[in-house]
C-alpha cells in the first residue's frame, strides 16, 4: 500500500484487492497511517481494487469513524461501486466512481469558450474540456445545479457523464441539432427582432421560476462580494451605499443564470436551451439583467469594437439588443417604468462590471484606467435616482 501526498491531502492507494485474508492487515496499516498523519485530510484511491469483502467494508467504515469528515473513495471500478451501492456505504461515506479515459485526438472542435473547448465526439456526444485540471468541483457543481434547473421546467443540457481527457476533465453531452443563438442572428439579419423576442420570452420564463430554499446560491452574496473586492476603487461613500442597497433586498428565490447572453442560449428547432449553468443561483431577475447590459452596452462604452472582436457584433447591434432586451422583457410597463428598471439594473451591472476589469485585468493599462473612472462616474449619477435595487420579476408561468 502506496501513499502520496499534495498539499493537506494524503491520498492512500491500496494495490490488491481487499478480502477477508488481508483486510485486518490493511486496516493496521490504515489506522497507523490515520495517526502519523492527523494534519492531513486522508483520502483512499480504489483504483487498483477489483473486489472488496464484507471484511473489506468493516475496516472503511472503522477507518470513517475515526474521522470527523466524510471518508472519501476516489477511482472506485463499477464492480466495486455496485458492493458499495448494495451496501449502503454510498450514502455514508463520499465515493467517486473511476472515470473513463477518452482522447479528442482528431476530434471536430465546435466551441470554446473562457473555460474549456468543446469537441464532437461521434455523431451522437460531444464533450467539454475544461482548461484547468483543477476543474472537477465546478463540473459536479454544474451538473446538480443543471438537474435543478431541469427539474423545475427550465430547458438545459445535462451531463451525462464526467471523463479524463489527459490531465484535465470533461463533461459529455448529447450532441443536440443546435447552435448557439449569437451566431443564429449573426447569420440571419431579417430574423433579428423574431430572435430576439424569442430570446427575451426564455429570460421571462426562467425568471418566473423560483427554487426551493437554501438549494442554490444567493445572488446578494456575490454582489456583496465585488463590493468589497472592490475596496480602493470604489469611492468609499459609493460603496457603502451600494452595500446598504444591496443589504435591504428582500429573499427572493427566482432563478437567475448569472451570464445570459446569447452564446450560452442555443437554438435547438424552434426551442432555446440555455447552458453553462455553473453561475446559476437565486435573487431578483435584476441580478441577471445586469449580465447582459455588461456583454451589449458596459463592453462598448469606451472601446466600441469590443463585440466585433468577442461576438462578431458591431457596437450598433449591442445597443439594438440591449433596447430590445429591456423593450421585450418590460412590455407591460411604462417607459418611466422600464427607465426606472434600467437605472437599477446598470448600477448592478457597472459593479460586476468594475469586478471584472479589476480582477480580470486589462490589456492596455489607459483603457482600464478609462473604464474605471466612467464606471465610478456612471454610479455617482445613478445611486441618488433609486431608492431599493429589486425589479417586479413577470407574472406568467413556463
Amino acid at each position: 500500500m502506496r501513499t502520496t501526498i499534495h498539499g493537506d491531502i494524503l491520498t492512500v492507494f491500496p494495490e490488491e484487492n481487499i478480502t477477508s485474508s488481508n483486510a485486518e492487515q490493511l486496516g493496521k496499516a490504515f489506522m497507523e497511517i490515520l495517526g502519523q498523519n492527523p494534519e492531513k485530510k486522508i483520502e483512499i484511491d480504489m483504483g487498483e481494487v477489483e473486489y472488496i469483502s464484507s471484511a473489506g467494508l468493516r475496516i472503511l467504515l472503522a477507518c470513517s469513524k475515526k474521522l470527523a469528515y466524510p471518508l472519501t473513495i476516489r477511482n472506485v471500478l463499477p464492480q466495486v461501486h455496485d458492493i458499495l451501492d448494495i451496501t449502503g456505504f454510498t450514502s455514508i461515506l463520499d465515493v467517486h466512481r473511476k472515470m473513463r479515459e477518452i482522447s479528442v485526438d482528431g476530434c471536430e472542435v465546435i466551441g470554446r469558450g473562457a473555460q474549456g473547448t468543446v469537441y464532437k465526439l461521434d455523431e451522437e456526444t460531444i464533450v467539454k474540456v475544461f482548461h484547468s485540471p483543477d476543474s472537477l468541483s465546478l463540473i459536479q457543481v454544474e451538473q446538480e445545479k443543471s438537474k435543478q434547473a431541469l427539474i423545475s421546467g427550465i430547458p438545459t443540457a445535462i451531463s451525462y457523464d464526467i471523463v479524463k481527457v489527459g490531465e484535465n476533465y470533461g463533461s459529455v453531452f448529447e450532441l443536440l441539432r443546435a447552435r448557439n443563438l449569437n451566431d443564429v442572428f449573426l447569420e440571419s439579419p431579417d430574423q433579428e427582432l423574431e430572435l430576439l423576442r424569442k430570446y427575451v420570452d426564455l429570460i421571462r420564463r426562467i425568471h418566473a421560476v423560483e427554487a426551493k430554499k437554501g438549494s442554490l446560491p444567493d445572488s446578494r452574496t456575490v454582489f456583496l462580494q465585488y463590493a468589497d473586492d472592490l475596496q480602493g476603487v470604489l469611492p468609499e461613500d459609493v460603496s457603502t451605499r451600494i452595500k446598504e442597497l444591496l443589504q435591504s433586498m428582500p429573499e427572493d428565490l427566482h432563478f437567475v443564470h448569472g451570464d445570459l447572453q446569447m452564446k450560452n442560449v442555443m437554438l435547438n428547432g424552434d426551442d432555446l436551451i440555455l447552458i453553462d449553468m455553473e453561475t446559476l443561483s437565486v435573487g431578483n431577475p435584476v441580478f441577471d439583467l445586469q449580465g447582459p447590459f455588461v456583454t451589449y452596452a458596459a463592453y462598448t462604452e469606451d472601446e466600441p469594437d469590443n463585440l466585433v472582436s468577442f461576438l462578431g457584433l458591431t457596437q450598433e447591434k449591442g445597443r439594438l439588443i440591449w433596447e430590445k432586451i429591456l423593450e421585450y422583457y418590460f412590455c407591460d410597463r411604462d417607459e418611466n417604468a422600464r427607465r426606472e428598471a434600467e437605472n437599477r439594473i446598470r448600477i448592478l451591472g457597472y459593479l460586476r462590471f468594475l469586478d471584472r476589469v479589476v480582477t480580470h485585468g486589462m490589456t492596455r493599462e489607459d483603457l482600464k484606467e478609462t473604464r474605471i473612472r466612467h464606471s465610478v462616474e456612471h454610479l455617482r449619477e445613478l445611486l441618488p435616482l433609486v431608492d431599493s435595487l429589486g425589479i417586479r420579476p413577470p407574472v406568467s408561468g413556463m
